[in-house]
């Protein structure tokens, strides 16, 4: 009988051990996406449009807290600590069709991905541009060339220039080869939306081309990068462990905060 009831101890100890470890895990599982959901959120940089701010296989955390969390499956948000501001770099959502970019609430029934731009235009704002130059509610941007290039993926050489807004200066890309028309070249930023561009201004599509976003597709403000590497493949090359090792690694990056 003894035999017996050591054995059925053994077997519910175990069994409750089981369970505690089961528990345990799904704890940390729904910690992990209630800071997902509420607090920071990574975000893989696939393309050139940030450049020279963010180079392709730049990794950063998004944090969603500062503009207020947005409540999921819904379009409310929790407070924030402030409002989105000019020349804060952000994580958003788009709808895309093909080649097509378009404001995702705008079209709902389209399959969504994520973009980062930087903030230029805010609500109330006229916005124009003209001959690559950008007007704020009547006010040139003030933009002064700097004395180096940027080289690109591509072999093209690109002009350096500072934005000065004041409180925050950044640096954009020109091209001087070429000319990017506007397909919307004057906007005014209607109630809860944000006009986007691109830092790498002659190579990316943003508010000039598909328009403004609004305030719920917004994820929040870039801060920091934790990881970066010379690598944009896909998840097959990823689980390569060559190429782990044989990617250039930009240690030099990681943990820089982001302006």
């Amino acid at each position: 009988m003894s035999g017996e009831a050591n054995s059925e101890s053994h077997s519910e100890s175990h069994s409750e051990s089981f369970w505690e470890q089961v528990k345990t895990v799904a704890i940390a599982v729904l910690i992990a996406l209630t800071i997902r959901a509420f607090v920071v959120e990574p975000f893989r940089i696939p393309s050139g449009s940030m450049l020279p701010t963010l180079l392709i296989g730049d990794h950063l955390f998004v944090n969603k807290f500062v503009y207020g969390p947005k409540v999921p499956f819904t379009d409310m948000r929790l407070p924030g600590l402030r409002e989105p501001e000019r020349g804060d770099i952000i994580v958003f959502t788009v709808a895309r069709d093909g080649n097509e970019t378009f404001p995702a609430d705008r079209h709902p029934e389209l399959r969504r991905e994520e973009y980062v731009k930087r903030i230029v235009g805010l609500p109330g704002d006229r916005v124009e541009v003209r001959d690559g130059s950008v007007w704020v509610n009547g006010e040139l941007l003030d933009v002064e060339p700097l004395p180096e290039t940027f080289r690109d993926g591509s072999g093209r050489v690109l002009n350096v220039e500072q934005v000065d807004l004041g409180d925050k200066t950044y640096r954009i890309l020109d091209d001087p080869n070429r000319d990017t028309p506007a397909k919307r070249p004057v906007t005014t930023v209607e109630p809860g939306r944000y006009l986007v561009l691109g830092d790498n201004r002659d190579y990316s599509a943003d508010s000039r081309i598909w328009g403004t976003v609004r305030k719920a597709e917004i994820k929040g403000p870039a801060f920091i990068l934790y990881w970066s590497w010379d690598f944009n493949g896909g998840w097959f090359e990823l689980l390569d462990p060559r190429t782990w090792w044989n990617a250039d690694k930009r240690w030099d990056r990681i943990g820089a905060g982001l302006d």
